[in-house]
């Protein structure tokens, strides 16, 4: 843009102004003739001065007018402002605009006092430029004048308010500024007064440390420099055109030529330059005026606006804007720290590369910036990652040389990413880059088949599938290219007849590994047709499909039922001995119509379908391959389809073939006198694993496999050389057994007699398991483990839950042997050290382990970084099902570490050692693990330190009476969880413990006593001060002092009130009485009531808190008679200690305060060195005095005092019995109910079918069918 000279931020406004312009200023005036008529005219008064004639600041008019505060009065309605009127949105834009330029053109001061106003009041300012100010006071000292009027109680203002209607107002504002300048083009803003004023006002809330005034004043100065981009293309257009015509006049012959015309249009060719150069002019001020110092603001806001507009600048006036001077401001900003500048400097970018005209002028700023524009497709914020991906996308558009191949290949491996959004953008830039270009000779290639196009783009998917070497993947791969490219995926005939046809002459076949990715792709197409939802991982879930998306998803089931029912007998024959491919091929069924075989008579197909299915039963050994078949099974017998006898007479021929050769077998294999030859073994295994396989999705009770099974596990015990397989396949299938009979059971299905014969199946074979646990063999033992958690899990207590009282005899509780060796597998299994490769196998087992989680959560620490997730995870779950009991289960084990301990080192250990470290470490982690909001875990939290603490004193010292209890060091580990009591409860514990306590044990002070004093500290911090807390948070902000000036009371102040003041003075007594004398320790401990009189309104709810000790004594605390001067000693040293802390916390607020005050002082160059302002987001707390830290310090602008936070949570009381030493659960009971919480976790790698059906069962369970368990 042309240079030209700056206007003045501090623009003096004129004293003298003209009333009213002269007549020929006409807005339609499309040539610019008059443009410059009111240039230099000496400006008149008028009859009254302005003050006179703006009554209110600017709210009069002149009564001819009826123009009165920004708009016209209708129907005897109450003046408003212009601010008013674009709030409300009642009237069009554009006429309200053309009210002010009429009220403009009749008197201008009046009117632009009313523009004025109008942008100090969408700040949020109260206050108004009246006309004294206007005509007398500089920008800086109206804008100093205006920010002592804001309303301090409150950081909001228009532009950040929430709702529809400010959201309406933003958009109004917006309007409002673009029609003023676009109905002034063509006069006003030429007329050397209007648009000065406006900008030097702008440019001088720019820079003000008030971020309303700054916030608000940027926007209307972009959309101001925007609105005249916009006049500046229209002159330049004219400009050109009158160009033109003058050319064209001139080249006239003489005799043709009009003197008269060519004179006409140099004249307007000259006014149109000069307005050109007056627009520019206006631009360049506010450029380096606003957009130089802002687009680096503090507040990101405020940069993302400056960066969107120029954005709108370099795409409407390019010629002018779209060189490097203008692009760096956007170049250097894609490295701001906050995602929504960044995400602003993509979209600008976007519009520029999107059109053909403008991406060749940006070859410079893309060689430049091309890397920074790469790294952020990896950008933390995912809208930032999107936009970057598409911006590239238009890059490789515009040409394809400019990205290198690893630039692509950033991109490339996003298509795997879990946010879907990035995956699709990623998806669309490689369908761009390798599916959009066709060469001249594929013109001609047919739609279909194997030679067509999309034969060859699937040959290429294929391929780039798998070179990203994530075979894992291809569901994510298919969902990223779904938007893009589903026409391609869902060219199922030209994948049949890849994988079936045979190669044309020429033409390179698909390798074996090809050939299995073809297929694993196919089968993500179909079920993406299908499913019409992302898959596992990506999404938030299901979403509501469309009428349009449902009859697309019905019409791609009929087309993949229609077309797989012929070739997947096909396909299954050719790749029939291949585990991948067959694996893959067996689970395209579940997504056919089976209605389909009826009605398209494809019954034949069907049929060959089932005979592939029993050959590939026959063939394979393999457990995926088998499970494959036994879904397809599941599937295909639905009693809702005709199919169905067809599919079952299969089924149950191929069921009744395999256990008839399986009891053949195992008769021959457990023949006494012989040993088994491997071949027989083999044969043995194979069997089982196909009945195993179709077990876990079929009922196969009516051939009662229970006994066979038994008896091979029996012999297996018996003998010890049975193989690992065998005995492993042998428990699986027989745990299904069981499974399938408890359903029939629970159904109510069963005949008299079958609930006796599957409690005594249950129990044997639970018992057979428990043997199998001390087996040598690893593999044994952790199949034993895995199903013994299974079955404790399903026939615990909770069986009986949801009117099922009649399986209580199936109940099944674990002995002390059987925890035991429950117990001693994980501590032999799992917590070893153990290399990486290992470590997967440990986590397997772990969530699943029906052990005592007491002694696995003292190995928390110790194996953290190993199963820390785990352990925290399940620690979640048990919490989330009684946080009492889990409270108790984490202390007990503390407790357990800490004897532990002293059988270790004596009652004289050194806290200072690993071992006591240790156990502190663990509490603190067991601390963090119940999260920030303290009122959830409140009453855990509350039992914890009760369970704490008498364990603490539960032992007399072994040295005699004087020394410290044996436990007393526990306190230290107890403080760790002091930090998640609120301060309610703090007191409440402290009274608990004083109980606890002697005379003499309040008056030591030893090193060994030192866990007594440091817990006691830790209780009192915030404790004891929690009612003065309330009473100074009503009353500071009543009594702050205001630095600039004092306003009047209203009755939005809080205040005490007149019964509260009566009393003030009493109360100010008894509550500093309670802070500096502390009740005794050695006496009772009164009923916690407040004696502060106060409006029930004002009262929080943990104000009102009255809760009630037990009356019963430790049996350790003795009685004693208290003396006065005991009592005053005690006194005494209390109230010297209570000075000594006032003393240094009156320092340390002093410092505070210093340093804030210095810190401010400091901030006066608001953003010129990339500063960010104190003043602005100021987020302090609600805690007590911190309100006060504003008092006495000079602030240049405004006094920001924040209201009370209005979102503090209600507290709720304690329940009573907590710390009734009657409430005291046995250790037992908490061992036990956390070892019910632990079963939930089954293991991942065995996927029971029954356990899937009932798992909304057996997560049923309720604390009271929990606690009856005990």
């Amino acid at each position: 843009m042309i240079a030209a000279q700056d206007l003045h931020t501090e623009f003096q406004f004129p004293q003298e102004a003209e009333s009213q312009l002269s007549s020929d200023t006409d807005l339609e005036d499309p040539d610019g003739k008059n443009a410059r008529t009111a240039k230099g005219m000496a400006a008149k008064k008028g009859k009254k001065a302005l003050g006179e004639r703006t009554k209110g600041g600017g709210a009069g008019r002149v009564a001819g007018a009826g123009w009165v505060n920004g708009h016209h009065q209708e129907n005897g309605m109450e003046n408003m402002t212009l601010f008013e009127v674009v709030k409300m949105g009642k009237s069009a834009t554009q006429s309200v605009v053309d009210d002010w330029i009429e009220a403009y053109k009749h008197d201008r001061d009046i009117a632009l006092l009313d523009l004025i106003n109008f942008f100090i009041q969408c700040s949020g300012c109260k206050g108004a430029v009246s006309g004294e100010m206007f005509r007398n006071m500089q920008n800086s000292e109206i804008i100093r004048k205006m920010t002592e009027e804001f309303d301090e109680d409150s950081g909001d203002y228009p532009l950040t308010l929430s709702g529809p209607q400010w959201k309406k107002f933003r958009i109004s504002f917006c309007d409002f500024i673009a029609v003023l300048v676009r109905q002034c083009q063509y006069s006003i803003i030429y007329d050397e007064y209007m648009m000065d004023t406006v900008i030097s006002l702008l440019t001088g809330l720019s820079d003000s440390q008030v971020r309303a005034f700054r916030h608000t004043s940027t926007l209307a100065a972009m959309k101001l420099m925007t609105a005249l981009v916009n006049v500046a293309l229209n002159l330049s257009i004219n400009m050109d055109n009158t160009q033109r015509q003058y050319e064209a006049e001139r080249n006239k012959v003489i005799a043709k030529r009009a003197n008269d015309r060519l004179e006409l249009l140099l004249q307007k060719r000259k006014e149109l330059q000069e307005n050109q150069d007056e627009i520019e002019n206006m631009m360049n001020a506010i450029f380096k005026g606003v957009f130089v110092h802002r687009y680096r603001d503090a507040i990101a806001e405020i940069r993302a606006i400056c960066i969107e507009e120029i954005g709108m600048w370099m795409k409407l006036y390019s010629d002018a804007f779209l060189n490097d001077s203008y692009l760096k401001y956007v170049g250097w900003t894609m490295h701001d720290k906050q995602g929504e500048v960044r995400l602003k400097c993509l979209t600008a970018l976007q519009g520029l590369y999107y059109s053909r005209e403008l991406s060749p002028r940006l070859e410079l700023f893309t060689s430049r910036f091309k890397d920074r524009i790469v790294s952020m497709t990896l950008d933390k914020e995912y809208d930032v990652a999107v936009q970057a991906i598409k911006l590239l996308t238009l890059v490789l558009q515009s040409s394809d040389e400019v990205l290198t191949a690893e630039d692509c290949e950033s991109v490339y491996h996003l298509v795997y990413s879990a946010h879907r959004p990035i995956a699709v953008s990623a998806g669309e830039f490689l369908f761009k880059k390798l599916f959009s270009h066709r060469g001249p000779d594929e013109d001609g290639l047919p739609r279909r088949g194997r030679q067509s196009l999309n034969g060859s783009l699937i040959k290429t998917t294929v391929f780039f599938f798998l070179e990203s070497e994530l075979h894992e993947h291809g569901a994510y791969m298919v969902d990223s290219l779904w938007e893009c490219a589903s026409e391609l995926l869902k060219d199922w005939e030209t994948m049949i007849s890849l994988l079936l046809d045979e190669p044309m002459p020429g033409e390179e076949a698909l390798t074996d590994r090809q050939e299995t990715a073809l297929v694993e792709i196919m089968l993500c197409a179909i079920r993406q047709a299908c499913e019409c939802h992302p898959p596992v991982g990506r999404g938030t879930g299901k979403r509501v499909l469309t009428a349009k998306e449902k009859k697309t998803q019905l019409d791609d089931r009929t087309r993949v039922t229609e077309m797989f029912a012929v070739a997947l007998p096909l396909l299954l024959a050719k790749y029939c001995v291949d585990i991948d491919k067959v694996t893959n091929l067996l689970q395209i069924p579940k997504y056919f119509d089976l209605d389909i075989y009826t009605t398209g008579r494809l019954e034949k197909h069907l049929d060959a379908l089932l005979r592939q299915i029993w050959e590939v039963v026959d063939k394979h050994t393999d457990t995926e391959v088998l499970e494959a078949c036994s879904t397809t099974y599941h599937y295909l017998c639905n009693e809702e389809f005709t199919i169905f006898n067809r599919v079952d007479i299969a089924r149950s021929q191929l069921l009744d073939e395999l256990v008839d050769k399986f009891n053949r077998l195992l008769e021959d294999f457990l023949q006494e006198g012989e040993e088994p030859d491997e071949d027989d073994a083999y044969q043995v295994l194979s069997t089982l694993k196909k009945i195993s396989a179709f077990h876990n999705a079929h009922d196969l009770s009516k051939w009662d496999l229970f006994t066979s099974n038994y008896r091979l596990l029996n012999t297996g015990l018996q003998n010890g050389d049975m193989p690992e397989q065998i005995v492993i396949h042998a428990m699986q299938c027989t745990h299904y057994i069981i499974l399938w009979h408890l359903a029939k059971v629970s159904d109510g299905s069963s005949i008299k007699g079958d609930m006796v014969t599957l409690r005594k199946q249950m129990r044997a074979f639970c018992l057979m398991c428990q043997r199998y646990i001390n087996s040598i063999n690893t593999a044994v033992k952790e199949q034993a483990f895995t199903i013994l958690c299974d079955l404790l899990l399903i026939f615990s207590h909770q069986i009986m839950s949801s009117g099922r009282e009649h399986l209580e005899s199936l109940v099944y509780m674990p002995d002390s042997s059987l925890q035991a060796e429950l117990l001693n597998f994980i501590l032999d299994q799992v917590f070893i050290d153990q290399d990486d490769d290992s470590n997967s196998t440990g986590k397997n087992q772990l969530p699943t382990s029906p052990a005592l989680f007491v002694n696995i959560s003292c190995l928390f620490s110790q194996y953290y970084n190993d199963y820390g997730d785990i352990i925290k995870e399940t620690m979640s779950k048990t919490r989330q099902i009684d946080k009492i009991q889990c409270a108790k289960t984490l202390i007990l084990s503390l407790q357990n570490l800490f004897n532990e301990m002293l059988s270790e080192l004596g009652f004289n250990f050194d806290r200072s050692s690993s071992a006591f470290c240790g156990i502190k470490e663990l509490a603190r982690r067991f601390s963090l693990t119940f999260g920030l909001d303290q009122l959830k875990t409140r009453e855990a939290i509350a039992m914890l330190h009760k369970d704490g603490i008498e364990f603490a004193f539960k032992e007399p010292s072994p040295q005699g009476e004087g020394s410290p209890p044996l436990n007393l060091a526990f306190l230290d580990i107890l403080s760790e969880f002091s930090s998640k009591l609120i301060r309610q409860d703090k007191r409440t514990v402290h009274m608990y413990l004083e109980r606890f306590m002697t005379f003499q044990m309040a008056l030591q002070r030893e090193d060994c006593w030192l866990p007594l004093i440091s817990y006691r500290n830790s209780l009192q911090a915030g404790g004891d001060d929690d009612t003065m807390s309330v009473i100074s948070g009503i009353s500071s902000r009543g009594s702050t002092i205001r630095s600039k000036k004092s306003k009047p009371a209203t009755a939005s102040k809080r205040k005490l009130s007149e019964e509260e003041n009566s009393c003030s003075s009493s109360d100010a007594v008894w509550m500093n009485r309670e802070q500096n004398v502390q009740t005794p320790v050695m006496m009772h401990s009164p009923h916690l009531t407040s004696t502060v009189l106060r409006d029930p309104k004002k009262m929080r709810p943990e104000d009102s808190y009255t809760f009630t000790m037990p009356a019963e004594q430790h049996p350790i605390q003795a009685a004693i008679d208290y003396n006065t001067q005991v009592t005053w000693m005690l006194t005494q040293r209390q109230q010297a200690e209570a000075r000594q802390q006032q003393e240094r916390v009156s320092m340390h607020y002093a410092k505070m305060r210093n340093h804030m005050q210095q810190a401010i002082r400091r901030s006066s160059g608001l953003m010129e060195d990339d500063e960010e302002p104190i003043v602005e987001d100021v987020m302090m707390s609600s805690e007590d005095r911190l309100e006060d830290i504003n008092e006495g310090m000079d602030f240049d602008t405004m006094d920001i005092d924040l209201p009370a936070s209005k979102n503090r949570r209600e507290r709720t009381e304690l329940k009573p019995d907590y710390f009734d030493p009657s409430s005291i659960m046995d250790d037992s009971v908490s061992i036990f109910h956390f070892l019910k919480y632990l079963y939930i976790y089954i293991n991942d790698n065995s996927e029971h079918h029954l356990l899937s059906i009932q798992s909304d069962k057996i997560a049923s369970c309720t604390n009271a069918s929990l606690k009856s368990v005990f």
